[in-house]
């Protein structure tokens, strides 16, 4: 992978790009709205993940339209599911990884809610 200069107005490194591609690669998951599949955007990996990283260390990132999907319930009824393009999927896992850890301290640690590593104890 070419590496890029990093000298950008918001701290999201090139490491974090790739950090998150890489977990998002992993968890698989639908292309979106712009059919673009994970195969796909691994045909041109490296300006992909470079217009995204340069977007998003200047601030210019401006997140897709989701692609809507009905699930069928048990009930018959639908659930609406968005699905993000697989760039989005990155750039929020780049979001989850800059602000987990600094906001994970301010938590109280009776809180689980979607928190790593947390779950809530069961009092039987």
């Amino acid at each position: 992978m070419t590496l890029w200069n990093e000298t950008k107005s918001i701290p999201i490194s090139k490491a974090m790009i790739w950090l998150a591609y890489k977990r998002v690669r992993a968890n698989k998951g639908s292309a979106g709205i712009d059919l673009v599949s994970i195969e796909q955007f691994d045909t041109d990996l490296s300006a992909n993940l470079y217009k995204l990283w340069n977007r998003m260390a200047s601030g210019s990132y401006f997140p897709p339209p989701v692609k809507e999907v009905e699930i069928p319930k048990k009930d018959g009824k639908v659930r609406k599911l968005g699905i993000p393009t697989v760039s989005d999927r990155i750039g929020q896992m780049v979001v989850k990884i800059f602000l987990e850890p600094r906001l994970e301290k301010e938590f109280s640690q009776n809180s689980f809610g979607y928190r790593p590593k947390k779950e809530c104890a069961s009092s039987t």
